[in-house]
């Protein structure tokens, strides 16, 4: 909602500033608020503000690119730990980078297809957002992520080939995170999983491995190794993707158990970890254990 606009619609000043002070609206940009309703009871409501947020500076007067973390909200891709209190924007210049509490203006020049238009949005392309993205938060697991996400939603492989080998300094780790990339990684967790896998010296493993169950059912799981073990990250996304109706999360977690007891019964060892077994860094050692007691080789 512009504030030009609810007032030239009789929605007084004081109003207006009411509806912020509860929080009935939510500012995204100066003159401009969302309701509040807009995101109630939504799990992702932080990531719809913050793309709210984006829309807002990207239809200013100036029509900045966005780049990095937004461009990233506008084409989809899911971030691990994304900067979601700060806009981004390139200049398509050499110099003039700065950095404020809202808005972090990067320098950098476009390529003739760096810049995509998408519902009016002028944005960086996904491939070279997600490149963007790898070079900010210089780590594996970040950096990763951004490129099973693009790889997952069509980004073109040989497009960021092109940009890395182009690429001269800094570019290592990113390379290497794009060297280990996968669209069938479904989720950051899966992702970050993984790029602790490989910083630990694991092999890597079979992705969205499937195995018919003795009911008939195709049990299909986020990780496997050697047709003995198969790995399973539980993030609460997850869960709400699997729920059926009106289900709540325990009908849900009920019949994993039930599921993860069916691969036990074909010979399939399972082991499970969550969001914080990859904050403190113990989902290693639970595959560590779990693969010496199977003979598995790391």
């Amino acid at each position: 909602m512009h504030r030009k606009t609810a007032l030239e619609h009789g929605i007084s000043e004081r109003r207006l500033a009411s509806a912020v002070h509860s929080g009935e609206l939510i500012v995204v940009a100066r003159g401009m608020s969302v309701p509040s309703a807009a995101v109630a009871g939504r799990k992702d409501a932080e990531r719809i503000v913050y793309g709210f947020r984006c829309i807002a500076a990207a239809i200013s007067p100036q029509r900045p690119v966005l780049s990095h973390d937004s461009a990233a909200v506008v084409h989809g891709l899911s971030l691990l730990h994304p900067d979601q209190r700060r806009v981004h924007v390139t200049n398509g210049k050499d110099g003039g980078g700065s950095e404020r509490s809202r808005r972090v203006i990067h320098s950098g020049t476009f390529g003739p297809d760096d810049v995509v238009e998408i519902d009016g949005l002028l944005v960086t392309s996904m491939e070279r957002t997600a490149i963007d993205v790898a070079l900010k938060t210089a780590t594996l697991p970040q950096a990763l992520t951004v490129f099973d996400a693009g790889l997952r939603l069509g980004m073109q492989a040989d497009d960021v080939t092109r940009r890395l080998r182009a690429s001269r300094h800094g570019i290592a780790l990113v390379r290497r995170a794009f060297s280990f990339a996968d669209g069938d990684s479904e989720s950051p967790g899966e992702s970050w999983s993984r790029a602790q896998m490989i910083e630990a010296g694991h092999r890597v493993p079979d992705l969205q491995v499937e195995y018919t169950l003795e009911s008939g059912r195709v049990a299909r799981c986020d990780f496997g190794r050697d047709e003995k073990f198969v790995g399973e990250f539980d993030g609460m996304v997850k869960y709400q993707r699997e729920m059926r109706g009106d289900e709540d999360v325990e009908a849900v977690v009920v019949r994993e158990k039930l599921r993860e007891d069916q691969l036990r019964d074909v010979g399939v060892d399972v082991g499970r970890w969550i969001w914080d077994d990859l904050r403190t860094k113990r989902m290693i050692a639970k595959l560590e254990r779990r693969y010496d007691r199977l003979g598995i080789r790391y």
